[in-house]
């Protein structure tokens, strides 16, 4: 009997709405412990997460009976939901439309993990803006910058 065999890596990369500074450092991990459980729910693995206070960047071993946009529609949702739900925030949270999917060979996962790891510090020294867009030019990603995400000033 065929089955279907694959290994893919993707980093993703999401911001709040309105890139506002909403999720706090008091209920992060909790947060990031819910994200997780959703991709475990849809047999996919999670091997880094951090949730910055205006993007998350989540890196997953994929699996092939769910596509990446699916996936980060349940996770987007379903982490909306949860912190809307718990009113950690005044008002509705949500977060903006898109995301940026960055896809890595097996042999770059320790990197990858380390880089997403290490977001406090890297966010010291570079914004999140110039970090995505370098990401869309290191991928070679065609892109036109109106249509990235909602900037505001930094």
């Amino acid at each position: 009997m065929a089955n279907t065999y694959t290994q893919l890596y993707i980093q993703f990369v999401f911001s709040v709405k309105g890139r506002q500074n909403f999720v706090k450092e008091s209920f992060r991990e909790e947060l990031e412990k819910v994200m997780c459980g959703i991709v475990t729910h849809h047999n996919c693995k999670t091997y880094a997460i951090y949730c910055n206070p205006d993007h998350t960047h989540i890196f997953i071993g994929m699996h092939p009976n769910i596509s990446p946009s699916k996936l980060m529609e349940q996770v987007k949702s379903g982490s909306s939901k949860w912190i809307n739900e718990k009113e950690f925030i005044k008002g509705k949270f949500c977060w903006q439309k898109g995301f940026g999917a960055f896809s890595y060979s097996k042999s770059h996962i320790d990197r990858v993990v380390k880089y997403v790891l290490n977001q406090p510090e890297h966010h010291k020294k570079q914004s999140f803006r110039e970090e995505h867009l370098l990401f869309l030019k290191k991928f070679e990603v065609d892109y036109d910058t109106k249509y990235v995400f909602e900037w505001y000033d930094e």
